[in-house]
């Protein structure tokens, strides 16, 4: 069987990119995604469609500029190659696909809706995790472009607070003023009675062609985890630059946000307006769901009253599942839940649900791993307390596991740095993000941590060397943090 042809970038696409690559990316918040999805039409649909025909080719372009001028040979690995041919396949994709044909009616009945009916979507706040990931001593990158990063971050942080006083949407990296997205792409269609068949024809193909750069994306995660290790072989098993790891910071939390768009409008133009039961059934094919969770509070991808506690039974009962497979064990360490009882906000459950599993899984190895296989009936408990505060829900999980020596601390935060066994990833793999086969491999708590900040939360590890570990999961309860755009 013949192998399928890559994809070329030509000269002429080159260009493309490199015109797309000069915009500013525009960030959306979890709140103002809730606002848009709950005045659902064919409309809002096209609207929210040709947002996203803008907005995608601008972070694709981004990051095919940023994968072709990797430092130090890691632009040249196999697949950190392939990675950029899919993100330039499917910029190509977007940047090509025709424009909605709509009668003349309807384009100017779509122009003065946006010019007299916006949907004045509420302001978004400043991410914490605009200064937090610039802070080069909590990670360990002691370089010379520390103090220029945080001052970047500062100004980006600034900026964006000014967006929102002065009554925009506070979207954007903050390097220039916008004008907000309502203005631009959504507004109150309710004068249109009558959807013309143009409509629906373009959601319809729009979204295919979603779903199809979607499904090519699956397997970035482990392909760039193959492209460092390929780039770790190739310098004889060196640790990483600090430039690498900034790097897969920023192409990781653009990659959480062009799944988290594109997601969204998948599950929306994949489910009638009025039917909130098939929005709950495409949430959870997404992803999301969970015990306790009822259809009618999703909006896409999105559950407006996300429940903690049973995000966190479920994510135990994996993770304990996992762990007692892996050892071989009839039972593995207890834990305890403590939680307040129906205890809910907004957010996307399946994130929420990685980051808890993630975490757990690190604990209950952990303590394994201390006290031996034979001891089964002797494991410590792992506790998982969840706190509510104003603007926090905070999640601590603490283990018995022996701690971390205070020295590598700062290193479990970078990528491929592991304690446990590691082999070959499959280039072939076809998995999704929540599916990868990281254990091992030293992506977890990265890669957790920046689903933390996406929404203006965070990742904290502290270490009792000899007895145990705490780690503190803090979720941004506003759902009004813009996205960490890099």
């Amino acid at each position: 069987m013949a192998a399928a042809k890559r994809f070329s970038i030509t000269p002429k696409l080159w260009e493309r990119v490199n015109h797309f690559s000069l915009y500013n990316q525009t960030g959306v918040s979890l709140r103002q995604m809730v606002e848009h999805g709950r005045r659902q039409s064919p409309m809002t649909i096209l609207q929210a469609g040709q947002f996203l025909s803008e907005e995608l080719p601008v972070r694709l372009a981004h990051r095919v500029k940023e994968l072709d001028e990797l430092p130090n040979g890691l632009n040249d690995m196999p697949s950190i190659v392939r990675v950029k041919e899919w993100y330039a396949q499917s910029f190509q994709e977007l940047v090509d696909f025709p424009k909605p044909q709509l009668p003349d009616s309807i384009t100017k009945q779509l122009a003065n809706s946006i010019s007299q009916n916006p949907m004045n979507l509420s302001s978004s706040t400043p991410n914490p995790s605009l200064s937090e990931e610039a802070e080069s001593h909590e990670d360990g990158r002691h370089d010379v472009d520390a103090k220029a990063s945080k001052e970047r971050m500062r100004k980006r942080a600034l900026a964006l607070a000014e967006d929102s006083s002065n009554g925009n949407s506070g979207n954007g990296n903050g390097l220039r003023k916008r004008i907000p997205i309502e203005n631009r792409y959504y507004a109150d269609h309710a004068n249109i009675k009558q959807v013309p068949p143009e409509v629906t024809d373009y959601n319809e193909q729009f979204t295919r062609c979603l779903e199809q750069i979607k499904k090519r994306h699956d397997a970035v995660v482990t392909t760039v985890a193959q492209g460092v290790l390929e780039y770790k072989r190739a310098n004889q098993g060196k640790n990483i630059q600090a430039d690498v790891q900034r790097f897969l910071d920023r192409f990781y939390m653009s990659r959480i946000g062009i799944r988290i768009l594109i997601g969204q409008h998948i599950a929306l133009a994949r489910t009638p307006a009025n039917d909130r039961a098939a929005a709950g059934r495409v949430g959870a094919l997404s992803g999301a769901g969970a015990d306790g969770e009822e259809p009618e509070n999703y909006v896409g991808i999105i559950c407006t009253n996300t429940n903690v506690g049973a995000m966190a039974r479920e994510a135990i009962e994996n993770a304990r599942f996992v762990c007692e497979e892996h050892y071989g064990l009839f039972k593995g360490p207890p834990v305890q839940l403590i939680c307040p009882k129906n205890l809910t906000f907004m957010y996307i459950p399946s994130h929420l649900n990685h980051m808890i599993f993630e975490l757990l899984k690190n604990s209950l190895r952990a303590v394994v791993e201390r006290y031996g296989v034979e001891n089964e009936d002797h494991y410590p408990p792992i506790k998982v307390i969840v706190v509510e505060g104003q603007e926090d829900i905070t999640i601590k999980i603490s283990d018995e596991g022996g701690g971390i020596p205070r020295s590598e601390v700062p290193l479990v935060w970078t990528y491929m740095y592991t304690t446990a066994q590691s082999e070959d990833l499959d280039p072939d793999f076809q998995a999704s993000d929540f599916k990868a086969p990281m254990a091992g491999f030293g992506y977890g708590l990265p890669l957790a941590r920046l689903y933390a900040r996406y929404f203006g939360g965070d990742l904290k590890l502290i270490s009792m060397e000899g007895y145990g570990t705490d780690a503190y999961l803090h979720l941004n309860r506003l759902s009004t943090s813009a996205e960490p755009l890099p």
